[in-house]
């Protein structure tokens, strides 16, 4: 239950010290909303614990900023919290803002994902969930944690390692009144990538990630485009979206993954026409992982159909609206 009342910077520094190691780098991000302004400081977790840093943290929070720190250390003597700056990859950290309550079960009772390190409720009914990990790839995290947000209903937007993340101890003042931001410690284990099930693979990881292609801005169509109208225009007269994933990839050999490109751009083109014809997305979801049944391991497929499901629904909302 979601208490509100004053802060305790007991709790921040008591998550801070879980979180890092004494000599590290850590980044502390103060964004108050009016007037708008956000303060950026940089320091060693050593002097964020201290009572004179904590209590001008608290100072600042009681005057309407809201207090974040960033989920991984920096280098040692950065000026800047930029992704080059991250030092390792410390936490992966997944935002459940919509449905907080019900996604947040869902994760815990599933067996794809290890017991999380802390959740951090940040108001109510809206979490963030922390894994500690270690040795653990920077090329695979952003594309790890987006097919968490997509598996579990997280926030897809939160995937960069430079990310920040309210800190526990202090108000949320997106509110009134202010709510406390409190945590909830599940497990002192330490993750690798091995520990998520759906941390599949490069060769898999890349049937679900990655553009079509984009616009030329010469007013030129790319081949890219062009493979698009065209695989549009075969599946609108019932040609075999099998067959049709089979000769694109053979047509672009130029491609690094010729299969992959060809699968996503089949498969994406068949969700917008299927939605724009107006069944159900849950529908287009479940026809996408009955194509790929046998091609791609049962969880990987669900989070792919549901990926590329949304993928196409954004692309008709655009197409509206513009």
């Amino acid at each position: 239950m979601l208490r509100r009342g004053q802060m305790d910077t007991r709790i921040a520094a008591e998550f801070l010290s879980r979180s890092f190691a004494p000599e590290e780098t850590i980044a502390i991000v103060l964004r108050r909303t009016s007037p708008t302004a956000i303060v950026q400081r940089i320091v060693t977790l050593d002097r964020a614990l201290q009572p004179r840093y904590l209590g001008w943290l608290a100072h600042e929070n009681a005057t309407g900023s809201n207090v974040y720190v960033a989920a991984n250390p920096l280098v040692s003597g950065s000026r800047k919290r930029t992704k080059e700056n991250v030092a390792e990859v410390r936490h992966l950290y997944l935002d459940l803002d919509t449905n907080g309550d019900i996604n947040l079960a869902t994760l815990k009772a599933s067996n794809t994902v290890p017991i999380p390190n802390a959740i951090v409720s940040t108001s109510a009914g809206k979490y963030q969930v922390h894994w500690r990990v270690e040795r653990f790839p920077f090329d695979q995290q952003e594309a790890l944690l987006k097919l968490l947000a997509v598996t579990f209903g997280g926030d897809p937007a939160c995937t960069d390692c430079n990310r920040v993340l309210r800190l526990p101890g202090f108000l949320n003042q997106k509110y009134a009144p202010a709510q406390l931001v409190t945590v909830e410690y599940a497990s002192e284990s330490t993750a690798h990538s091995e520990d998520f099930p759906l941390a599949n693979p490069v060769p898999d990881r890349e049937l679900i990630w990655g553009p079509i292609g984009s616009v030329n801005p010469t007013g030129k169509h790319s081949n890219s485009e062009q493979d698009w109208a065209w695989i549009l225009a075969e599946l609108a007269q019932g040609k075999d979206p099998v067959k049709l994933t089979r000769t694109l990839a053979e047509r672009r050999t130029d491609k690094p993954n010729p299969l992959y490109y060809a699968q996503r751009t089949v498969d994406v083109a068949s969700a917008w026409l299927w939605l724009r014809d107006g069944l159900p997305i849950g529908d287009v979801v479940t026809m996408l992982q009955v194509r790929r049944r046998f091609q791609i391991p049962d969880k990987l497929c669900s989070a792919r159909a549901h990926e590329i499901a949304f993928t196409a629904q954004r692309m008709i909302a655009r197409k509206t609206i513009a």
